[in-house]
């Protein structure tokens, strides 16, 4: 294996980030413990900002970009991993601080890894990716938290169409829950109807500045938007109730109230997906496994070649994909 692959790298060009296609060898990887032949990866948000240049994702360069693998153990130095062993890998720095998953091969930490469930393709890996892991993150968050009930008050998912809401609602509906779409595409609701939504709100409603305290409604929610969107789905949700929030494609401020927290007992649940514990992880790919439609997988994801990342990350950036996108690294 001295041949050179392709890799989708972010580099330094006069101070600012760029990303350009080059080859690595083995021997420029990580010196860490496994080495995964990688089948796929997938496009997140975040990889979208990488790749179109429009923030400092990756905190130092050069970077191999993208923050999800899927693959085939190749070697590996550490007793808990094994040649053959097919593998998922979501977050931990990767794209940022680590090298990550738009390469043919990449060394790892075997700490990173987690053993795909039977349930699933490489494939099927990715097109759940770290959107759809972080989605069953949340579903788990909020059934511990117990405010929501299969059949009771609404449960709300912002950002339905995106790769989190997908499988969110496709987890939720699963499991019996009355499940409620925030999206500004009106051209989605047949496919959010498919994956188990039974009511929409307009994105707008949300995005704009409400009061403190309004209507109770939520029993819990899944918000992937941040910032006003998400001050309103609190000020919204039910005394008692509680709101996932794992993402910030609206804004990393949040211009909202102690009230709904002090007057209601509402909580608000910060789900992370990038450093979470093996144990979360292993919980959340077993609720995949468990919960999620396999007629969902295909319709939630579309497969495209690594050479499509440039138009695709601008794409995604724009606000114009739909479910998620399964990288083929070797396309």
């Amino acid at each position: 294996m001295s041949e050179a692959f392709n890799a989708m790298m972010i580099v330094d060009q006069d101070g600012k980030p760029k990303a350009e296609f080059r080859k690595l060898t083995l021997a420029e990887l990580p010196d860490y413990d496994v080495l995964v032949e990688v089948a796929y990866s997938t496009l997140n948000y975040k990889d979208g900002l990488a790749v179109a240049g429009k923030g400092r994702i990756a905190r130092r360069l050069p970077m191999v970009a993208g923050i999800d693998i899927a693959g085939t153990v190749v070697e590996s130095r550490s007793p808990d991993w094994k040649p053959g062993d097919k593998v998922v890998v979501n977050g931990w720095g990767m794209s940022e601080t680590e090298w990550g998953g738009y390469t043919k091969f990449q060394r790892v930490k075997p700490e990173w890894l987690v053993r795909l469930p039977d349930a699933f393709s490489l494939q099927d890996a990715m097109a759940i990716g770290t959107a759809g892991y972080t989605a069953a993150l949340c579903v788990d968050a909020l059934e511990d938290w117990g405010s929501i009930t299969p059949g009771g008050k609404e449960v709300l998912v912002t950002g339905a169409a995106g790769g989190v809401g997908s499988t969110a609602i496709s987890l939720l509906a699963s499991k019996g829950y009355t499940v409620t779409a925030s999206t500004g595409r009106p051209d989605t609701h047949d496919y959010l109807s498919g994956l188990g939504a039974s009511n929409f709100v307009d994105r707008a409603s949300l995005a704009e500045k409400g009061g403190p305290l309004q209507k109770e409604r939520w029993a819990g929610a899944v918000d992937s938007v941040g910032s006003t969107t998400l001050a309103n789905v609190l000020a919204q949700t039910v005394y008692g109730g509680a709101v996932a929030a794992c993402g910030l494609a609206g804004g990393m401020d949040l211009p909202a109230s102690v009230a709904p927290h002090i007057l209601r007992g509402v909580t608000l649940i910060g789900v992370d997906s990038v450093m979470a514990p093996l144990a979360k992880r292993e919980r959340a790919w077993k609720t995949l496994a468990q919960h999620l439609d396999a007629k969902h997988i295909s319709s939630i994801a579309r497969v495209e070649p690594m050479s499509s990342l440039p138009a695709l990350a601008q794409d995604i950036v724009a606000g114009n994909i739909r479910g998620r996108v399964v990288i083929d690294v070797n396309a």
